[in-house]
């Protein structure tokens, strides 16, 4: 089975002038990118698992790769399959029982997983000639660089609750 075209999770950057975060995949045989507008929290998931940040307590997409190992499963690969209404769609891949299963995601938390679980990331080619870009390698670099700042005064306790009690069970 085709899944793609092969891309590199490039980093994150920052949109100017709205300040929205995007996950930048590069086509590791081309000279384009594929920008997709993620939230903060999953910003801040997918680029300090690039990182090698490690939190105190497990967050969502740590948890779900535990989960996902817990049941004898693993992440095969990501394939960001389509651009429908301004909105991109992924499948997650897992393997299990030696069959392949695939679920629908948001690109956003699949890339999380995979940068958490090392498995690769692919673009459908239809997605890639529809919204990919190029971009001068130097802007991509300045704008990785001056996130990645912002990043250094953010904590994990920046995303919770306010009024939450971290050891307390909720839905933080």
């Amino acid at each position: 089975m085709d899944a793609g075209v092969p891309m590199d999770v490039t980093g994150v950057r920052v949109e100017l002038p709205s300040n929205t975060p995007i996950v930048l995949l590069r086509e590791q045989t081309g000279e384009r990118f594929l920008p997709i507008w993620v939230g903060p929290v999953e910003a801040m998931a997918i680029s300090s698992a690039m990182e090698g940040v490690k939190p105190p307590r497990p967050l969502t997409h740590d948890l779900l790769t535990s989960v996902i190992e817990a049941l004898g499963a693993r992440v095969v690969r990501v394939v960001v399959t389509e651009l429908r209404d301004n909105v991109f769609y992924a499948d997650l891949v897992l393997e299990i029982d030696g069959r392949e299963v695939s679920v629908s995601s948001r690109p956003s938390d699949a890339i999380a997983l995979s940068v958490r679980t090392g498995a690769p990331v692919f673009a459908n080619p239809s997605v890639l000639d529809e919204a990919g870009i190029e971009i001068r390698e130097e802007d991509e670099e300045a704008e990785i660089q001056r996130f990645r700042e912002m990043l250094e005064d953010l904590t994990v306790e920046d995303f919770l609750d306010p009024g939450a009690n971290p050891d307390e069970p909720g839905d933080s």
